[in-house]
């Protein structure tokens, strides 16, 4: 494949790393279109119309069986939100879980072979935590899609601004910054920008297999 076909489903572009993937997606020639399938409007300040960019308004909670939105070749989805924005544990996992594998099926179905999810450290099925056991299924089932070209980015706290404050989140880069000299890498914050990145280089480079990168190694 040509870099420069590269079209490019883009889920969750509201959100703080979602915005990073756009912007340095639209900036990115080995990208040819960038659809952005948000709940909402993107912000027309931060992203004026551009010819690269087209972005769809969906209803997720009734997405159809076969989704006319792009034709794409590759995914990133950033979708991510908490229990407490959520609102209950069946809430979160709907959008955490639900809904990144439902675009990870219906996408491999149009024909999409390359795909890039951000997900959380300590991501893990079997984890006793419900938050990263939810992230931890999402990862199994997406991998179990059999992309050609899966990667999966397992960021620590996201150092980023937020349109919704996260409390817990807020309070964990306040203590982040203060005793960074003594927190080892892995548990150190990272930019949205550095996550977006690694997103974008998994499927722009469209390597065979299934590469996860650690937040150490961002």
């Amino acid at each position: 494949m040509k870099a420069k076909t590269l079209r490019l489903l883009l889920v969750g572009a509201t959100g703080a790393v979602g915005q990073e993937v756009l912007k340095l997606g639209l900036a990115d020639e080995r990208i040819s279109a960038i659809c952005a399938v948000t709940r909402r409007p993107l912000d027309a300040e931060k992203f004026p119309a551009n010819p690269k960019l087209e972005n769809i308004i969906v209803d997720f909670s009734a997405l159809p069986h076969r989704p006319v939105w792009c034709s794409v070749n590759a995914v990133i989805c950033t979708l991510g939100t908490t229990i407490k924005i959520a609102g209950s544990r069946e809430a979160f996992a709907a959008i955490d879980l639900e809904l990144p594998v439902t675009i990870a099926r219906l996408a491999k179905e149009a024909g999409a072979t390359r795909f890039g999810l951000n997900s959380s450290l300590g991501a893990n099925a079997l984890s006793p935590n419900f938050y990263l056991r939810t992230k931890g299924d999402a990862e199994e089932q997406i991998t179990a899609r059999a992309y050609p070209s899966l990667t999966i980015v397992r960021p620590s706290l996201i150092d980023a601004e937020r349109e919704t404050t996260r409390t817990g989140e807020k309070l964990g880069l306040l203590a982040a910054h203060l005793f960074k000299p003594l927190i080892p890498k892995r548990y150190l914050p990272v930019t949205a920008g550095k996550i977006a990145a690694a997103l974008l280089d998994g499927v722009i480079s469209g390597k065979p297999g299934v590469k996860i990168v650690e937040s150490e190694a961002l």
